[in-house]
C-alpha cells in the first residue's frame, strides 16, 4: 500500500520546527534592534512600534520553540499519549500575546496622533524595505514547512513573519506620506502605526482559532480520515467500517474505529484481523501514532 508523502517522523518534524523557531528568534532580534534604533534616530513612531512588535515576536518564537521541544518528548507514565498538546498550547499563548500587543500599541498610537510630530527621516524607508524582504522570505520558508507537517505552532510562527512584513509596509506608506506631504501630514506616521496594530490584532485572532480547535480535538481537515477508512476496508476479513474517528495530538494522529467481521469467526481470527487493520492504517501515514480497533459482528 502506498505511503503518504510525509515520511518524516512527528518527533523529527517537531525538532526541525524548533530549529526554525530558533532561527526566527535570531532574525527578529536583529530586525527589532534595527527598527527601534532607526525609529529613534529617524523620528518615526511607527517604526518604533514596528520594532516593539518584532521584539514581542522574539518572545513568541521562544514560546513556540519551547512548545515544540516539549511536544517532541516521547510518552511517559504521566503522559501515555505523549506531549503533543504542548504544540497548540504554545500557539494559543503566542496568539493571546499578539492580541494583547495589538491593543497596547493601538492605544499608544492613538495617543501619538494628537501629539506634536517631527518629520521622519528618509533613511527609515531603506530600513523598512530590507525588513519586508527578509520577513517575507522567512515567512515563505516557515509556512511551507508548517503546512507540510500540519503544525499549528509552526504556522503561527510563520504568520508572525508575514504580519511583521505587512506592518513594515504600512510603516513605509505612513512615512512616505509624512515625507511627501510635509508638516500637515506628519501624523500619517502615527496613523500608519494604528493601522499596523489592526493588522496585528486581526492576525492574532486568525492564529488563535485553529489552536483552540486542536485543543478541543476538532476533527482534522484533509483526506486523512478517508485514507484511514479505505485502508481498513481493504484488509481481508473486514466487511464494513464504522465510527472512524481521528484526532490530532501535536503532529501525531490517533485513530479509533469499528470494523465488522463475520460473526462466526473465532476470537483469535478477530484479533488477527484487528492487528492487520492497525498495521494497514499506520502504513498510510507515518504520523499515525496508534490505532484502536473495535471488532464487531457484521449485520
Amino acid at each position: 500500500m502506498a505511503s503518504h508523502p510525509t515520511a518524516n517522523t512527528p518527533a523529527g518534524n517537531l525538532r526541525s520546527g524548533a530549529r526554525l523557531a530558533l532561527v526566527g528568534m535570531v532574525v527578529n532580534f536583529i530586525l527589532a534592534s534595527a527598527k527601534i534604533a532607526a525609529g529613534l534616530l529617524g523620528n518615526s513612531y511607527v517604526l518604533i512600534a514596528d520594532g516593539i512588535e518584532s521584539g514581542l515576536d522574539i518572545a513568541g518564537s521562544a514560546i513556540i520553540w519551547g512548545g515544540l521541544k516539549l511536544a517532541a518528548r516521547p510518552p511517559d507514565e504521566t503522559h501515555p499519549y505523549g506531549h503533543g498538546k504542548a504544540e497548540p498550547v504554545a500557539a494559543i499563548v503566542v496568539s493571546l500575546g499578539v492580541l494583547a500587543a495589538a491593543l497596547g500599541l493601538a492605544g499608544r498610537s492613538a495617543y501619538e496622533i494628537f501629539q506634536p510630530h517631527h518629520s521622519p527621516k528618509s533613511f527609515t524607508l531603506i530600513v523598512l524595505v530590507a525588513v519586508v524582504v527578509v520577513k517575507e522570505l522567512l515567512y515563505r520558508a516557515v509556512i511551507r514547512f508548517g503546512r507540510n507537517i500540519e503544525s499549528t505552532a509552526v504556522q503561527t510562527d510563520a504568520w508572525h513573519h508575514r504580519t511583521d512584513a505587512l506592518t513594515s509596509i504600512a510603516a513605509f506608506i505612513g512615512i512616505s506620506i509624512a515625507l511627501i506631504g510635509g508638516p500637515a501630514w506628519q501624523s500619517a506616521d502615527a496613523w500608519a502605526a494604528l493601522f499596523a496594530c489592526a493588522l496585528i490584532g486581526a492576525n492574532g485572532y486568525r492564529l488563535l482559532k485553529p489552536s483552540l480547535q486542536e485543543i478541543m480535538d476538532t476533527a482534522p481537515r484533509g483526506k486523512i480520515v478517508e485514507r484511514v477508512c479505505a485502508a481498513a476496508a481493504n484488509v481481508p476479513g473486514v466487511l464494513n467500517v464504522e465510527k472512524c474517528l481521528v484526532r490530532k495530538m501535536g503532529l501525531s494522529f490517533y485513530v479509533d474505529l469499528h470494523v465488522g467481521v463475520k460473526e462466526t469467526i473465532s476470537v483469535r481470527d478477530g484479533h488477527t484481523i484487528a492487528h492487520a487493520v492497525k498495521d494497514a492504517i499506520r502504513r498510510t501515514d507515518a504520523r499515525i501514532a496508534d490505532v484502536l480497533v473495535h471488532v464487531e459482528p457484521a449485520a
